[in-house]
């Protein structure tokens, strides 16, 4: 997921060892056959090999659609969408945007008069259906880190 979620995503074997509170012979494996299978790409810096996902794989859009609809992002992104006025940008913020699965969804709406009403009764509606917490956040300004979910 971590690599999926997120194109930009990057990791070395101790950083995901760590996170993920994994040994790092098992987290080498992991690595060693995504990269052979093709879905990651390895580059050297400096003392560490970094893994990335690898975007030219015939089934990266596929995998990476996989892993935001087990997550849930396609059914906020569209209620959002269809209720809450002008939106101009939906962003998915903090660990999910850094593919990490933390149990609360950060999720910024940007755009002006935005219905807040709604969202709050929206974010219960959409944690019993995705099983995850939901934070909204609306903003005027567009966000430039994240995870972009929809941008018009």
């Amino acid at each position: 997921m971590k690599f999926f979620i997120n194109a930009g995503n990057r990791g070395h074997m101790r950083g995901l060892a760590e996170e993920f509170n994994e040994s790092t012979n098992s987290i080498r494996k992991e690595l060693n056959n995504l990269s052979e299978a093709g879905y990651l790409e390895k580059e050297a810096q400096q003392n560490r090999v970094s893994y990335r996902a690898n975007v030219k794989h015939p089934l990266f859009g596929s995998l990476q659609d996989i892993v935001r609809k087990y997550l849930g992002l396609d059914r906020i992104v569209e209620t959002v969408l269809s209720r809450m006025g002008e939106v101009e940008q939906v962003v998915v913020t903090g660990d999910y945007a850094e593919g990490r699965d933390s149990g609360t969804v950060e999720v910024t709406i940007v755009g002006p008069a935005l219905n807040a009403e709604y969202l709050e009764q929206l974010a219960p509606k959409i944690e019993g259906v995705i099983g995850r917490k939901v934070v909204f956040t609306l903003s005027e300004t567009n966000i430039q880190e994240g995870l972009t979910l929809y941008e018009r």
